[in-house]
Formats: C-alpha cells, sequence, structure tokens
C-alpha cells in the first residue's frame, strides 16, 4: 500500500522566502500547505521556529506580527529539539549550525529536508541512517508535485 503522506521537513530559509515572497517554489510550498492537501504534510522543528524569530526581531522587527499571524495557516508540525546526544552524532555530516536541523528531520520522520542551503548538508548521504532526502523548493516541486497530483486525482 501507498504511503498516505509525504512529509516534508522545511528549514527555516524556506519558510521565511515563502512567507515574505509573492512568487518561487517556497511560496508554492506554503500555499500547498496551507490548503491542507491530505497527501502533504508539512513539518519543521522548534529549532528552526526559535531561529526564525530571532532573526525577525534581529533583522525585521516590523514584520513579526505578520509572521506569527500567518505560521499557523501553514499547518506546519512543529517537532521538539531532538536530545543532545542524537544532535551530536551527526557532528561531521552537516554544517555545524544544521545539526539540530538535520536532527529534527530525522526525528520527525521526513521524507524531504527542504532548504535554500544544500551544499550545508552535502555530506549528509553517507550517513548509516536513513536521512530524508535534501532538496531545494524547486527540486521538491519538480519530484514531489507530480506524484501528490497522481494521488489526488486516484483517491
Amino acid at each position: 500500500m501507498a504511503k498516505e503522506k509525504v512529509r516534508i521537513f522545511l528549514d527555516s530559509n524556506v519558510i521565511i522566502s515563502g512567507l515574505f515572497s509573492d512568487k518561487g517554489a517556497p511560496r508554492i510550498i506554503l500555499d500547498l500547505l496551507s490548503v491542507g492537501l491530505p497527501v502533504l504534510s508539512g513539518v519543521t522543528g522548534e529549532f528552526n521556529i526559535v531561529e526564525i524569530e530571532r532573526n525577525l526581531k534581529k533583522k525585521m522587527p516590523a514584520v513579526l506580527p505578520t509572521y506569527r499571524k500567518y505560521l499557523p495557516l501553514l499547518n506546519l508540525e512543529i517537532t521538539p529539539l531532538p536530545p543532545a546526544k542524537e544532535i551530536a552524532e551527526l557532528k561531521g555530516h552537516v554544517a555545524e549550525k544544521d545539526l539540530p536541523v538535520l536532527a529534527s528531520a530525522i526525528q520527525a520522520k521526513a521524507d524531504f529536508l527542504v532548504t535554500g542551503d544544500r551544499k550545508d548538508f552535502a555530506k549528509a548521504g553517507r550517513m548509516r541512517r536513513d536521512p530524508p532526502r535534501i532538496v531545494s523548493p524547486a527540486e521538491l516541486l519538480e519530484s514531489v508535485l507530480p506524484e501528490i497530483l497522481r494521488r489526488l486525482e486516484s483517491g
């Protein structure tokens, strides 16, 4: 039996780009999540939410109300920060700053980790554990969107 939902984990940069741009792949992904398609599930990490809010407070404090208004509309599941031991086990596989992001995506059992910084995750494919497939927002739409549409047509 086919998996019911494709789980996509959104990195902070994808959420910020999608919320504050009216076009492009990040925006399309957020729009798809906001309509609640039965075959797509969006996830991000508690670490990512804290990172987004910290960056917005520092660089764009005036947009915090907009962010807080629209974030709930995305229907994102928020994964808690994984234990320090699980994060530490990933050292050497991704950039240091992205260890909590990858650990959160693994903990969330995501199929895809969507990021605008793929180069920071280049070594993740060499891990012993199965990491999510790391893709850019455009790659996600090219590889997942056709499958989503097929499932909707057959469902």
